[in-house]
């Protein structure tokens, strides 16, 4: 029976990272029909078969079922998460990743050209999740603001934190890992820009003061999240340990109240009273 993956990783597969898009299987190498057919004996088998046998990988015996491309590729990205749970972006090599995935390091290549690129496909696949969380709340915000910056802000505390490992690991990685840097800045002018529009929506109808320029406050405030997210996910401390697992919803609930609380009195002046 195939393995199950987390259905972030089934939704998400081929909305990947533009840097990373270039190194994967479907695209370079897509899977052969002696890939994909029920094992059979004799030589034509043996030389179809892929290069997991050539590199020593235990045969799973006739019954087992064949893992397909997109399978193996999200078998990394499962392996890889559950590895930055565990330790710091920088301990995880690419043998990790293979050993995970059931998979030799060869094969591996075929689908990533380097643990860097699976990250960013991850922080991809994180950024996409909040982003359909976040698609439609500013639709009440003349109606009920306070609820609808609170829904906003709880769907990127909420995303980062189901996936501390990796949002962590990429905001560690960012200072030295230039193709994350720009992907997370991407990422980041994207959000500002949606906040920067609410921003001026709520001035353009009156229910916010004259201030500071949209963009210029919604960047500030952005800024102030990523720091502040990321600080509660580590427990105060960019480096420090993994807060306990029972701890980190009310963590996440006093973050989100926090920056809450700063976003509705840099924009509004005060907390607006929703009806």
């Amino acid at each position: 029976m195939p393995p199950r993956f987390p259905a972030v990783y089934e939704q998400g597969v081929d909305e990947v990272n533009i840097l990373s898009r270039g190194c994967y299987a479907d695209r370079m190498n897509p899977a052969s029909a002696a890939e994909t057919a029920p094992p059979s004996p004799g030589p034509a088998a043996a030389k179809a078969a892929p290069d997991d046998a050539a590199q020593g990988v235990p045969n799973r015996g006739r019954r087992a079922a064949r893992l397909s491309g997109d399978e193996r590729q999200r078998a990394i990205l499962v392996a890889a998460e559950r590895l930055l749970g565990e330790k710091d972006f920088a301990d995880v090599t690419i043998d990790d990743l293979a050993r995970g995935a059931g998979i030799s390091r060869p094969t591996f290549y075929f689908y990533f050209a380097s643990k860097q690129a699976v990250l960013l496909t991850l922080l991809d696949q994180v950024a996409h999740e909040a982003e359909k969380r976040t698609a439609d709340v500013f639709s009440d915000l003349s109606a009920a603001p306070s609820a609808a910056w609170r829904k906003a802000i709880e769907a990127f505390a909420g995303t980062f934190a189901a996936h501390r490992g990796v949002s962590v690991a990429a905001a560690a990685a960012r200072s030295s890992e230039p193709e994350l840097a720009a992907e997370w800045a991407t990422l980041t002018n994207r959000w500002i820009d949606a906040a920067a529009a609410a921003i001026g929506a709520e001035r353009d109808r009156g229910a916010s003061p004259a201030g500071p320029e949209p963009r210029l406050l919604a960047s500030a405030l952005n800024l102030l999240n990523e720091r502040v997210i990321t600080a509660a996910l580590t427990g105060l401390h960019p480096m420090g340990p993994a807060l306990p697992a029972a701890t980190l919803p009310g963590v996440v609930e006093d973050t989100v109240e926090t920056l809450l609380h700063i976003w509705l009195t840099s924009i509004y002046g005060a907390v607006p009273a929703d009806p």
